[in-house]
């Protein structure tokens, strides 16, 4: 007699009960071709006395099958396999075929992904990854009290399906904020809310550019933007980047849109001077071109007033701004936002629904209640001023232990650029991973061949002793490899 042990060993079958186990058992091996059709199963007694278990298992096992058609039973007789003679059986897994993707899907595919550092669910150990806060200083008991307040007051409301541009009070909480802090001009109607800046660059992508259109994007630049025009099937001009930000002053070919972070350059950290401000509006206008102004982390200067938008410099409509709560609030928040030209409003809410209809209406209210209420103003002070701290211990770190290194624009943000002497960081960073240091080259931020080598720094998530230690064994590192 065949034996089920073996197709009984199915660990995803465990929790079933015994006769479901035993269903399947023998299911998998008919369709694999263990009984063919017409051939006759043990008997209900003599399988029970094989498997150890009661005749009443085996008979409800055999039940079932009769059910779904893979037996017959016959009083006196037995029960025979009833398959048809000519269903493809499954004899033997065979390695998938390769998926076949549309073209536009394969584009997205072959982009790679651009994600950001995880840590499971009580994991103590942080590193130096980019564009982190620092959860742990997260004013958790107030944000408790207002989600609890707010579902209590509106719950079954939040429930259903929300506005696609986002709610309203939240929308009038941004364009507030947005106005007094960085200068934007815009109203609440303007305002979408999504759930990612990662999404808005798609919409804008998708919306803004047809297949072979050319996007030009800061060399080095931001992953995700790179990856989101790609998905849009633009075609893509890298334009570097120096002290003073996007150089727009070389020859280019004409663009559709163009993609910048004027106020923190991602990943180098400069800010854009006026001057070059007021040539790449010139160069959009003269272009007929739109600009995606992606502010990410420009709540936080340090060393200087905070520079306005870029936005708030646009005369003809052309800037679309994109910001995040991910850097300020937390990024599981999974709340962003956009403001676009009055004209590309409708358009832009209309195809936000074929994406994911609308954010969480509950923590879009909660957080409308954050910023209404003086708390998120007060957050982001304190938060500036602790990133200001752990960014100079980091810089004093870097000086005392690492002395070959070096950092040149510090001034704002979550991270900074550390640049290494030439030839050196591909073989450091190779020595750093071994000792746990997950040290992030800029060179992958790069389209074509970089011109800087270093690594890219967070310092905002970890507190002043975890900068001090993992300096310090970064030091050691470059001491016993120089």
């Amino acid at each position: 007699m065949f034996s089920l042990q073996a197709w009984l060993s199915d660990e995803t079958a465990a929790r079933l009960p015994r006769h479901e186990q035993i269903s399947r058992a023998l299911r998998a091996a008919i369709l694999a071709g263990h009984w063919p059709a017409g051939s006759r199963l043990p008997a209900t007694r003599q399988l029970a006395c094989e498997l150890g278990h009661a005749r009443s298992t085996i008979e409800q096992a055999y039940a079932q099958l009769e059910a779904e058609g893979y037996l017959q039973r016959r009083v006196g007789a037995g029960s025979f396999v009833s398959l048809p003679a000519s269903l493809p059986l499954r004899r033997s897994p065979s390695p998938p075929a390769a998926a076949r993707l549309s073209q536009r899907g394969q584009a997205i595919a072959d982009t790679g992904a651009c994600r950001e550092a995880t840590l499971g669910v009580g994991t103590e150990s942080r590193q130096l990854f980019s564009g982190q806060p620092d959860s742990q200083a997260f004013p958790h008991a107030l944000w408790g009290k207002l989600l609890l307040q707010r579902w209590r007051q509106d719950g079954p409301a939040l429930m259903r399906y929300g506005d696609p541009q986002g709610l309203p009070a939240l929308r009038t909480a941004i364009a507030s904020y947005l106005a007094l802090a960085r200068g934007v001009n815009c109203q609440p109607e303007q305002v979408l809310v999504l759930s990612s800046s990662q999404q808005a660059l798609l919409l804008a992508g998708q919306l803004l550019l047809d297949a072979g259109e050319l996007a030009w994007l800061e060399e080095p630049g931001y992953l995700g933007a790179r990856n989101a025009l790609l998905a849009a099937g633009a075609q893509l001009c890298p334009v570097p980047v120096d002290d003073e930000g996007l150089n727009t002053n070389g020859e280019y070919p004409k663009p559709k849109l163009i993609y910048t972070t004027p106020s923190h350059q991602y990943p180098l950290g400069m800010a854009m001077s006026l001057p070059r401000r007021m040539a790449l509006l010139a160069r959009a206008r003269a272009a007929g071109a739109w600009i995606i102004e992606d502010d990410y982390d420009g709540e936080f200067q340090y060393d200087t007033h905070s520079l306005p938008a870029l936005q708030s410099l646009d005369p003809d409509g052309r800037v679309i701004y994109v910001g995040t709560f991910s850097k300020v609030l937390f990024g599981s928040l999974r709340l962003a936002y956009m403001v676009v030209p009055a004209n590309l409003v409708e358009a832009f809410s209309n195809a936000r629904t074929a994406f994911d209809g609308h954010s969480n209406q509950l923590l879009q209210a909660v957080t409308a209640d954050f910023m209404a209420g003086g708390h998120f103003a007060s957050h982001l002070r304190q938060m500036r001023l602790l990133y200001q701290r752990r960014r100079d211990i980091l810089l004093a770190s870097l000086a005392e232990h690492c002395p070959a290194l070096s950092v040149r624009h510090h001034s704002a943000g979550l991270q900074c650029a550390v640049y290494t002497p030439p030839g050196r960081e591909a073989g450091w960073t190779t020595l750093g991973r071994a000792q746990g240091l997950p040290l992030r080259p800029l060179a992958q931020f790069y389209a074509g061949p970089p011109d800087r080598e270093g690594w890219l720094m967070g310092y905002a998530a970890l507190s002043n002793e975890e900068i001090r230690r993992q300096i310090d064994t970064l030091g050691r590192i470059l001491r016993h490899s120089a």
